[in-house]
């Protein structure tokens, strides 16, 4: 049976926030809140060897302007060594074998680029080291959360340490970063939308003999769809989605089969490729929290959004939620206001929501569309690829988006209204725990 909590047995708090998952967005948030005297723990069940120095995955992030704004800001990008950082000046959307793809640039923007490119363990390898030392962070590596709790006064989590030993740690406020299958989510009792593609990504770095020019390729083919992210140094990261049942008959393929696959379907723009390191495989299946906030428990990074990786925007939404979270919780710990109260929290939920839906859903109807091996929709994608590359406004609404460094200008949101005087609450009101 659940566990319940009476609000006048509550135990005293042992930090302000507790952050499950110490992946980059976690890391991000705690960093942010320490930056505001906001104290934190962050708890993982990643050793801390693991935690930091991650082994190379094979995923490659793209950066927008606003995300790096934000990694400046809580000294992430300055921890990002220069041969890693890869500029996007230009991506080009390929249709099947037509030869005219579909291009953009940052012409118009003030920007020399799109964005940048950093492969996804030096991001997580960063975060570590930005958190390293703060007096307002506690780090808790191999600690396995078991269960939470919420009740009229707090928030509590069960955990297991490394040797076996269990706590119990009490906050104001639970935040979950522990992915896009996010326990902690199902726990707090939130629904999430998931979208199952029924596809698998297939990952790896090639070098090759021609420039990729920091130039990104779409290419939509039968049945699958083919990706180049630019990399330094004569590399670029392959990116091949294909139905799940092919991808694993791929992944047996032998590195030369793979190269000679990839470099036929490219028609040769790279060149002479070959392969530099391991292929990963990752299923498809992109993840929209029902809400992103509750009393006392709020949700970031993939854990709120898990996008489809087609438009790169997975980690640039996770350091978008940490941005205006954390401001709002900052503020409210300068106005000493309760950080897991509703009204303190849901203004995230607002902007975070305005910010993401749209993108997310309009991605699942392009991947849609671009996936979809019918005659009609091949005929509809040449279309949509021509038309688009001769609409100057919508080639330049989706470059904005990329090269802004600010948060999308929507209507000003009113300001928090002031702390309401209201009575106990019962000491019934829901709780959850995990035995």
């Amino acid at each position: 049976m659940p566990r319940r909590i009476p609000a006048d047995q509550a135990a005293p708090f042992d930090t302000d926030v507790l952050i499950i998952g110490a992946g980059p967005s976690g890391l991000a948030l705690a960093r942010a809140l320490a930056d505001a005297s906001v104290r934190s723990i962050v708890l993982d069940a990643q050793d801390a060897a693991t935690l930091a120095d991650p082994a190379p995955d094979g995923r490659d992030i793209a950066l927008t302007h606003r995300a790096a704004v934000v990694m400046r800001r809580l000294g992430l990008w300055e921890r990002l060594p220069e041969a890693e950082v890869a500029p996007l000046r230009e991506a080009e959307v390929y249709n099947g074998s037509d030869l005219k793809p579909l291009r953009f640039d940052p012409q118009g923007s003030g920007e020399g680029e799109l964005g940048w490119l950093v492969a996804n363990h030096v991001i997580r390898r960063a975060s570590w080291q930005a958190v390293q030392g703060r007096e307002a962070i506690e780090l808790r590596p191999s600690t396995k959360v078991l269960g939470l709790a919420i009740d009229a006064a707090g928030a509590t989590l069960r955990c297991r340490a490394g040797d076996g030993a269990e706590s119990t740690l009490r906050a104001p406020l639970i935040v979950a970063a522990d992915s896009r299958f996010s326990e902690s989510r199902r726990q707090a009792g939130i629904g999430a939308q998931m979208r199952d593609f029924g596809r698998s990504v297939i990952v790896c770095r090639m070098a090759h003999t021609e420039s990729n020019r920091a130039v990104a390729q779409e290419c939509f083919h039968r049945g699958h769809t083919l990706a180049v992210l630019p990399m330094n140094g004569g590399e670029s990261s392959i990116v091949v989605t294909v139905s799940s049942d092919q991808a694993l008959a791929m992944q047996r393929w032998s590195d030369e089969q793979f190269t000679a696959w990839a470099q036929q379907q490219l028609g040769g723009r790279l060149g002479e490729m070959r392969m530099r390191g391991a292929r990963h495989l990752y299923p498809l299946v992109a993840v929209y929290a029902q809400r992103f906030v509750a009393e006392r428990f709020a949700l970031i990074g993939d854990a709120a959004v898990g996008m489809h990786p087609v438009t790169a925007h997975g980690y640039n939404f996770g350091l978008y939620g940490v941005d205006v979270l954390s401001a709002l919780l900052a503020a409210a710990h300068r106005a000493g206001r309760d950080l897991g109260r509703i009204d303190v929290l849901q203004p995230y939920e607002t902007r975070h929501r305005r910010e993401t839906w749209p993108i997310f859903h309009g991605t699942n109807a392009i991947v849609g569309l671009f996936t979809d091996d019918g005659e009609a929709a091949r005929l509809l994608r040449q279309a949509v690829v021509r038309v688009a590359e001769h609409l100057p406004p919508l080639k330049s609404a989706i470059t904005s988006r990329l090269t802004r460094s600010t948060a999308t200008p929507w209507p000003p949101l009113p300001p928090l209204p002031p702390l309401p005087k209201l009575p106990p609450l019962p000491s019934t009101l829901a709780s959850l725990w995990r035995s």
